[in-house]
């Protein structure tokens, strides 16, 4: 069955890599501000991100995706597959995102927000200069892990029509009825990303260390 593997894996490259990649960023900057609004002095900010990571954690990605894409329709809201794909994805990482964030925030020794202040900074200056930096460290592992575990959740978007790597598959199963070796060939792509993905993060961690371990 090789001569499935090819559009398999471009359908991956094409659609899947591109869709984790945007959906991870773009969820990124969602959680980012998510984070900073969930430790702000303001109960109403604090108030509008707790019910937004409540939500989102609380319920399917599946069922997210469904809402987003044949729900809003019926609200006079009509959305493609691919931009309800990214909408639904993005929401869903920069809710679990953000509570990465905000420990890692957290986690900060409270010292260093009194160094800061002391020299003179303001809050936005600490968090941009001192905190954020100090963070970010600490969440690169369990954010590349949110990133493999999106790459994975991607085939999820099958259901709504998105032509990725698992669309792709299961299209030539519904053309050569032979479901086994599809799949197995679509488990291993998915196996080689990862497998990618985490010798990748491996190297950032290692190259992050050096400025945390003597």
């Amino acid at each position: 069955m090789l001569d499935s593997l090819w559009p398999i894996l471009k359908a991956g490259l094409e659609r899947t890599v591109p869709l984790a990649i945007i959906t991870f960023i773009l969820g990124l900057a969602v959680a980012v501000l998510t984070a900073l609004a969930r430790i702000s002095r303001y109960r109403w900010l604090q108030g509008i991100a707790w019910a937004y990571v409540w939500v989102f954690r609380g319920t399917p990605l599946l069922v997210q995706l469904f809402i987003i894409f044949y729900g809003l329709p019926y609200l006079g809201l009509t959305l493609n597959s691919w931009t309800s794909a990214i909408i639904g994805f993005t929401l869903n990482v920069g809710a679990y995102a953000s509570e990465t964030i905000r420990a890692s925030i957290q986690s900060v020794q409270k010292g260093q927000w009194e160094a800061a202040y002391s020299l003179g900074m303001t809050e936005s200056q600490a968090l941009r200069r001192i905190i954020i930096p100090q963070a970010a460290r600490v969440s690169v592992p369990p954010l590349s892990n949110e990133f493999i575990s999106l790459v994975k959740d991607t085939s999820l978007a099958a259901v709504i029509t998105v032509p990725e790597l698992f669309q792709k598959a299961q299209d030539i199963v519904g053309s050569n009825f032979k479901p086994f070796p599809i799949y197995v060939e679509a488990a291993l792509i998915y196996l080689v990303f990862s497998s990618i993905l985490t010798w990748l993060q491996h190297l950032l961690e290692k190259r992050l260390g050096r400025y945390t371990t003597r």
